[in-house]
């Protein structure tokens, strides 16, 4: 390696692999059949307004986005480029990289609809009948990505260690997500099933349900886990500090935690074994007693911080009561809970606050599943009209994706200037979204990325599948609070920097066909360093940064290409998402 192309993979590389922002100053089944299965017997509610339409949304958005600046006293950042903001939006919605051939294509597409047009072929739904086999593609990828993200957010990573972590069947999970994301299933129907779940928890075992793996391991200790993450996830509410007292920061009290617990005390679970190992867990009803003697009522108790006891019935968290015998045939307590949890107003307003989070970098509280008088709304006109026109419309995951990702917000370039530098919500300010904020890839989509970028994805399925799980080990925290919390990241420690850097994967990348043949075809090197540059950072090097790749050009063209690979895969500009 010669000393010009060292100091090029030390600036370039080295500092961003240890987390060195330098962003700033870079150059700039059919879908069809699908789609119809999962409209069928869906009706909207009243409340629907055929004259509203997604530029109405959209325009809603944007003006209250830009509301904010005005009283904030900032202003937005400049638009990002086509390149960037395709970069993003692959990234976001496929969770990886687009190709070279893939951003070519849409940098040469023309209209002022191509953004919309992309969203919709990456959410599976093709514009016309020439893009109906990259749609159904697209849409693989689609569930793929979704069904990964809201898996970890269920029950996790498989690598992570904690209490009742062999009764969940990750796959199964990821099946009945990926199955829900294919068919555009109306998110209000997911919870539904997820919160209802009844059946086992493996594919291939009898009564398949995957959406039991939610439930499986939270079950212990009075299903006071089952309570917390279910107010969490779909509602948005966080009750887990109200199990022993009344909230001392919010208006959440104990009494309705042990109100909502009460709907998970018929929810039983069996582990069928094989020897010491678990083959899979059926999860469904039995009648309960209740801790008293009738179980017409089936009571629970619960205590005070004064030693008081306290009877509790199933009660939703508006005071909605259900009936409460225990006795399964007179009422199916879990189903009824789902039923109050997805008529909710906070339903749809958590969902797209956890979207919105997603595409954005944060949401509109923080965190995201922490809504409440407490924790005020950073854009609450905003909020609550997206979530109301999102339950309107069925739960349309689709639609709501595409009016965040045709917002003004997401369009905007990461380069702050000096009329927003005061905008960063990492300093616990509240987000105004005058810039895209730059963040960390996660895990599986930095791994997803590097197939991509080094054309590595060939071969057996199973085989890569398992190379990916033995990668993400790597990646995966697992906090030791009482709620087994994960955090899966790259975030810049010394022996993921090296594993990034000398890796099987990227050493792979390196020698493989992709490189070799990239090396042995026509035309000049400083094309195929514009090739990598494409690949991996969906921009062409600077002038400086291709004066550097091609300051050894005395040396072997192959050994050039190779480093500038390396460098580039080991850059900060790959591996953060901006």
């Amino acid at each position: 390696m010669t000393k010009s192309f060292q100091f090029f993979c030390s600036s370039l590389a080295i500092a961003g692999a240890l987390g060195v922002a330098l962003i700033d100053g870079g150059a700039p089944s059919t879908a069809a059949e699908l789609a119809a299965d999962a409209g069928a017997a869906r009706t909207l509610p009243k409340s629907a307004s055929a004259t509203v339409g997604a530029n109405d949304i959209i325009a809603f958005i944007n003006e209250q986005i830009r509301a904010g600046w005005k009283e904030g006293g900032v202003g937005p950042s400049a638009k990002a480029t086509d390149a960037e903001w395709c970069r993003r939006v692959y990234l976001d919605l496929i969770g990886r990289l687009p190709t070279v051939d893939e951003l070519d294509a849409y940098l040469k597409s023309g209209g002022p609809d191509k953004r919309e047009r992309l969203v919709s072929l990456l959410t599976g739904e093709a514009t016309s009948a020439k893009d109906q086999a990259a749609a159904d593609k697209y849409l693989e990828e689609y569930a793929r990505n979704f069904s990964t993200k809201f898996s970890i957010l269920f029950v996790g990573r498989p690598p992570a260690q904690r209490q009742n972590r062999e009764l969940v069947n990750r796959n199964g999970m990821q099946a009945y997500l990926r199955g829900s994301f294919l068919r555009n299933k109306p998110w209000d129907k997911i919870v539904e099933e997820i919160v209802s779940a009844q059946g086992t928890t493996s594919p291939g075992s009898p009564e398949f349900n995957g959406a039991t793996n939610f439930l499986v391991n939270k079950l212990a200790e009075n299903a006071t886990e089952a309570t917390a993450k279910t107010a969490k996830y779909f509602l948005g509410i966080q009750v887990q500090c109200t199990q022993c007292h009344n909230h001392p920061f919010n208006d959440w009290k104990q009494d309705q935690f042990w109100g909502l617990n009460a709907f998970f005390r018929q929810t039983k679970s069996i582990e069928n074994r094989s020897g010491q190992n678990v083959e899979y867990v059926t999860l469904g009803n039995e009648d309960f007693r209740g801790e008293g003697s009738n179980p017409k009522e089936a009571e629970i108790y619960y205590e005070l911080r004064n030693g008081e006891l306290r009877v509790a019935y199933p009660t939703f968290v508006d005071g909605t009561k259900i009936n409460s015998s225990g006795y399964v045939n007179e009422v199916d307590r879990r189903t009824e809970l789902a039923k109050l949890i997805v008529k909710h107003e906070n339903f749809g307003k958590a969902f797209v606050n956890r979207m919105w989070g997603h595409f954005l970098g944060y949401g509109f509280t923080k965190p995201v599943d922490d809504m409440g008088p407490h924790n005020p709304v950073s854009h609450p006109e905003l909020l609550d009209r997206v979530g109301r026109e999102f339950a309107a419309r069925g739960h349309n995951v689709r639609e709501l994706i595409k009016w965040i990702t045709l917002s003004e917000a997401y369009s905007l370039s990461s380069r702050t200037t000096p009329a927003n530098k005061k905008d960063d919500p990492s300093l616990g300010e509240k987000p105004l979204f005058t810039h895209f904020y730059i963040r960390q890839m996660q895990a599986e989509e930095l791994y997803e990325s590097l197939l991509a970028a080094t054309r590595a994805a060939e071969g057996d399925p199973d085989e890569q599948a398992a190379k990916k799980s033995m990668w993400l080990q790597q990646f995966t925290v697992t906090f030791g609070n009482d709620e087994g919390d994960e955090a899966t990241t790259f975030n810049g420690t010394i022996p993921q920097v090296l594993m990034l850097m000398n890796g099987d994967l990227t050493n792979t990348a390196l020698t493989s066909n992709f490189m070799k043949q990239l090396a042995a075809q026509g035309g000049s090197l400083k094309d195929k360093v514009d090739y990598l540059y494409l690949a991996t950072l969906s921009r062409r090097p600077t002038s400086m940064e291709a004066q550097l790749a091609m300051a050894a050009r005395g040396a072997d063209q192959g050994a050039i290409l190779q480093d500038v690979f390396w460098a580039l895969l080991n850059s900060n500009e790959f591996i953060f998402n901006h």
